[in-house]
This record gives structure tokens, sequence and C-alpha cells, in this order.
């Protein structure tokens, strides 16, 4: 299928890519399908220019945060996403994945605890008295 836009012909593998609640969609699937624990999604519409969505989510270990965010560019890009940029992949401590409307934070859990970037939006992150660690405060 084709399209027409400015008197020119765009085949489909060309046009532009999915946006906002599309890509939501995406990035939730991956990081479901990845066992991503506390996940948070931002709404930032109105709110800044940088994203539609802000996403944050903790993984158990480097390896795990790794992992997530090299699965999460493939299905960007199998999405319709032509470049998806990923930042701190060499210490996977806290991985930023840009995809457009929708930016990724993967974090290891004391590293998200640390910088709690929720906050700074005004939502609530991960409840430290919740999950495993909380059955040894009981």
């Amino acid at each position: 299928m084709e399209t027409t836009w400015r008197n020119q012909t765009i085949p489909q593998s060309e046009k532009t890519p999915p946006v906002g609640t599309n890509l939501l969609d995406v990035v939730e699937r991956s990081l479901d399908d990845d066992k991503a624990q506390d996940v948070i999604v931002i709404n930032l519409t109105g709110k800044s220019d940088i994203a539609d969505y802000l996403v944050v989510a903790s993984g158990t270990s480097q390896r795990h945060v790794g992992a997530m965010a090299e699965h999460l560019r493939t299905q960007l890009k199998k999405a319709g996403m032509i470049s998806v940029a990923v930042e701190g992949m060499p210490q996977c401590d806290w991985v930023l994945v840009d995809g457009g409307d929708v930016v990724v934070h993967l974090f290891r859990p004391e590293v998200r605890e640390f910088y709690n970037i929720e906050k700074m939006w005004g939502a609530s992150g991960p409840d430290p008295k919740q999950g495993p660690a909380a059955e040894a405060l009981v």
C-alpha cells in the first residue's frame, strides 16, 4: 500500500513510525514479556514536549536490565521506529531507551530507589515495603 504526501508517493515501509499509545502498547508488552518489575507509566501529555509517555521499570540485575533494553529496542524497530537511541548499556544500572513519543528508563532496584525519578514527575514509585523484601520486615 502507498500513501501520497506533497505530491510524492511514499511506500508503506517509509511511512511515519507509530506514535503515542501504539508505542506504549509495544513497550508495555515487551516489558511484560521480559518480566519487568514495578512498571510505572507517566502520562506527560501537556506537561512536557520531550515525550507523550515516560515508562519506568526495574530489572533484577544488570544482565536483566540489559536484556530488557535490547529486546525493547528490537520490538520498537519492528513496530516501525527507524532509530531507537539506547544509553547506559555498558553498565546496565540505568538504561534509557528513547522511543520518540515514549521514553523508557530501566533500572536496577537500588539505582532506581536512589534517583527516584518518578517523584520528579509527580508519580509515586514502587513501595519499598511491598515485594519480596517486605516479607522479611514482617
